[in-house]
């Protein structure tokens, strides 16, 4: 079964759970990244006219650079984020529209500061068109991922 990790990773701890995942379990890994990338101040919720803002709310596609190569040949899919608003950010749904998931297993980690894992799967669906099926949990660290891995 082949598999595959996406991520996106505003600051780097979602990037050190993605990369030592697909290392611990011979998954390929893309790094999703924004065609303008973050700043901190795009990162400032607390300020309403932050860029994470103004995408969040004014529910915009954020492009992002490359593709994924033999994409239709994975069976697997890790989708790794960061929580935001208490799901994935604008630019994980942008990426998954681009991709058919037809068949496809998707499973999304995310990392947080302080939310919960809400109802990420449920709104992620809708960009998964396809896809076999969806889940989603929240971990800390790659072992926390690998054990949840154990339990899919």
């Amino acid at each position: 079964m082949k598999s595959l990790v996406v991520y996106f990773s505003a600051e780097g701890r979602t990037a050190g759970v993605a990369k030592a995942f697909a290392e611990r379990t011979g998954a390929d890994l893309f790094e999703i990244r924004p065609e303008s990338p973050y700043t901190a101040a795009d990162l400032n919720w607390r300020n309403p006219l932050a860029r994470c803002n103004r995408e969040y709310f004014g529910k915009k596609d954020v492009p992002v650079v490359g593709s994924v190569p033999g994409f239709a040949d994975y069976e697997t899919v890790w989708i790794g984020f960061p929580i935001w608003y208490g799901c994935a950010p604008n630019v994980i749904n942008t990426f998954c529209k681009a991709y058919d998931w037809s068949g496809k297993a998707v499973h999304a980690f995310a990392t947080s500061g302080g939310s919960g894992i809400g109802k990420t799967a449920e709104k992620l669906q809708p960009y998964l068109s396809g896809a076999a099926s969806v889940d989603a949990v929240l971990v800390q660290d790659a072992e926390a991922l690998l054990q949840a891995a154990k339990e899919v």
